[in-house]
């Protein structure tokens, strides 16, 4: 069953499961018109780039937010009142930054590729990273915190199969992997 912490016909703020569920649907509604005004406005156009900082922003989604809970799923982002885009793409990334687990939960997706490992890659990654995790106890005495320990042991876990020119960017990848599996280890070995 889906979480059930989101207050009755609110869109923001609501988990994923949740929101579809009660609308009967895999993508809610509000995803799909904010996709969908954009599209029709064009994707070509700068504007749906803008950042939340600017003052305007800021108030234009602010009242977009306000009007969407107030009007529920009535919203109509075809009204002139929405004309500029990054309001409507304000609003979205709105909605994406207030779920409560993000779009894209990597933890549980971390957890289920360690999951599916040949035992003994599972065991002995479990084993090590237990380890390193005893290792970052006295970070205060070894210098060695989640974030030294990842930059020195995530290139050699996660390497490439072939070597590449962007090594860089596979290293600071890489580390970061490591730093989630030293931060998320009971999460993501967990038996359950």
């Amino acid at each position: 069953a889906p979480p059930t912490s989101c207050p009755p016909d609110n869109v923001f703020g609501c988990h994923l499961d949740t929101l579809c569920h009660r609308e009967n649907t895999t993508i809610p509604r509000f995803v799909e018109k904010c996709v969908r005004a954009v599209e029709r406005r064009g994707t070509h156009t700068h504007t749906h780039t803008h950042t939340e900082t600017t003052p305007s922003l800021m108030s234009d989604t602010q009242l977009l937010y306000i009007i969407l809970i107030k009007y529920k799923e009535h919203l109509d982002l075809e009204d002139g009142q929405w004309e500029e885009i990054h309001v409507i793409t304000g609003a979205l990334k709105l909605f994406l930054r207030e779920l409560p687990e993000p779009l894209f939960p990597f933890i549980s997706y971390m957890k289920d590729l360690v999951r599916t490992l040949p035992l003994p890659n599972h065991d002995t990654m479990e084993l090590l990273f237990k380890h390193l995790r005893r290792v970052i106890e006295h970070k205060d005495s070894n210098r060695m915190s989640v974030q030294s320990v990842a930059i020195v042991f995530g290139p050699t876990l996660l390497r490439p199969q072939t070597e590449s020119a962007n090594m860089t960017i596979h290293m600071v990848f890489q580390s970061q992997i490591v730093e989630l599996m030293l931060n998320e280890f009971q999460t993501v070995f967990s038996q359950s």
